[in-house]
């Protein structure tokens, strides 16, 4: 996109810095949040075209913040009547200064991301013959083949952040994702599979037929091994967490309890654990918002600090938390580059990027065959947790019979229950096979949702409580 969001005010840039200015005057932080948007998705069911969507967005979101409160307005219009309405609004704020004045964010000296758009190429029917080609691919494949649903979506998002003292950070950030769904059946009998992979790369990947025909597979073998699956068991048993996906298991029972906002109120679990041990020895769990084309990375956060690799857990250690400018400035911590939002008018907050745990040194191999009893859980769907308790619950999709260290029969209905700083506790082997997700991941806190990576190697869990449906 040629020239600068800035520019689509009425007004010069000159007009909207002094607006800006006025409105922090008094504050300790805040900045002006502008932002462009194109997103495109399409849905092919059933052998047809059922759904297809395009639209744009603009817009602004104006932040001042005091202490701990926050003062936030946004707008559609980009005009000076809107950006003063905004500025009179959030102004409220200025009582509750805390008297120390956020330092500006530190420039970034990387950039992840090209200005071009990805969206127009290729065009509209090449995107409907991709989804064609793998609803027929599947349906020839495999005669269990019932139905087939496939969707592309693409997003192409520029921001852009004012700070008061005038400097302008903008961040381009392409997002692409497809994803089959596949339901095979046999009698009565009917299992779904599901498979997808993303990032903020261009449709490239997605048109290569051998990168499609990976997807289509790997959804058709989860659906085929699904059908054979027998009723899992229920009790205590060794857990092997395969690599990449299950990381989301790590994200959501301990990465949301290490945000800044959950440690500053006292809400998380693992709050006031600073350096104490919350994990076996061997864990290190980092979050990293730099890895190129990775679905959470970005070049800044959109408050405009530079995105970082923050260590969490070290050694089983607590170092680290993921960082705001605001919770960080009232923690007496350093911003790691982690305030997120989803879009112009929601209000920033410590989120995940990438979240993983590093590799160690045994084999996947090494770590089934210590396992006499167990389970092996290769991909999960939903769960819950609670912050404050660290308790989780979370759905196995695929998972396995572990017998004198051996994978025997898939299962289904396989729930783990647990606590997340307990379950750290219970890590006793960790493989060499460090994976990241393929890029399907999103997040959901405080009714925002933002793209977000997962990844972790094989890991070995001691006596994990499984819930299951055999009798």
């Amino acid at each position: 996109m040629a020239g600068s969001l800035i520019e689509r005010f009425d007004v010069s840039q000159a007009a909207v810095e002094r607006i800006l200015g006025d409105a922090l005057a008094g504050a300790d932080d805040g900045e002006l949040f502008i932002e462009y948007r194109e997103q495109e998705s399409l849905v092919f069911d059933n052998g047809r075209l059922k759904a297809g969507n395009f639209s744009t967005d603009s817009g602004f979101g104006l932040r001042a913040v005091a202490g701990e409160a926050v003062g936030y307005a946004h707008s559609g219009e980009m005009s000076q009547a809107a950006l003063a309405r905004a500025a009179d609004a959030v102004s409220a704020v200025r009582t509750g200064r805390s008297g120390v004045l956020a330092p500006a964010p530190a420039g970034t000296n990387h950039r992840l991301y090209g200005d071009e758009n990805p969206i127009p190429s290729p065009s509209f029917e090449e995107k409907v013959r991709l989804l064609q080609s793998i609803d027929s691919y599947l349906r020839g494949a495999d005669e269990a083949v019932r139905q087939v649903t496939v969707s592309i979506a693409a997003q192409w998002q520029v921001a852009e952040i004012l700070r008061a003292d005038g400097r302008l950070v903008r961040d381009v950030r392409p997002l692409m994702r497809l994803n089959v769904s596949v339901v095979a059946g046999e009698g009565d009998r009917q299992e779904t599979g599901t498979h997808g992979i993303g990032g903020r790369r261009g449709f490239g990947e997605f048109m290569a037929e051998a990168n499609w025909r990976t997807v289509a597979d790997e959804a058709l073998r989860q659906a085929k091994v699904n059908l054979r699956a027998v009723p899992a068991p229920a009790g205590a048993f060794d857990i092997v967490l395969g690599a990449g996906w299950p990381g989301v298991m790590l994200h959501e029972a301990v990465g949301h309890g290490l945000e800044g906002d959950f440690n500053r109120k006292k809400t998380s679990a693992f709050a006031g654990l600073m350096n104490q041990q919350v994990a076996a020895r061997g864990v290190t769990v980092v979050d990293d918002g730099t890895i190129s084309e990775r679905r959470g990375s970005l070049s800044v956060d959109d408050e405009g600090t530079p995105t970082n690799r923050t260590v969490l857990i070290e050694d089983g250690k607590l170092v680290g938390y993921m960082q705001d400018r605001q919770n960080a400035r009232l923690m007496g911590m350093a911003p790691t580059g982690n305030g997120r939002r989803e879009s112009y008018a929601h209000v920033p907050m410590p989120r995940m990027t990438n979240t993983m745990m590093l590799a160690g040194d045994k084999t996947p191999e090494e770590i089934i065959a210590s396992v006499k009893d167990g389970l092996y859980a290769v991909s999960f769907g939903g769960g819950q947790v609670d912050i404050t308790s660290g308790k989780f619950v979370f759905a196995c999709t695929e998972a396995y019979r572990i017998r004198n260290g051996i994978v025997s029969e898939p299962v289904k209905g396989a729930m783990l229950i647990g606590n997340g700083p307990d379950a750290m506790h219970r890590v006793s082997m960790i493989g060499n096979d460090l994976a990241l997700d393929t890029g399907i991941g999103t997040c959901g806190k405080a009714g925002q949702g933002v793209p977000v990576g997962v990844g972790q190697p094989h890991l070995r869990m001691d006596a994990i409580t499984v819930g299951g449906t055999q009798t």
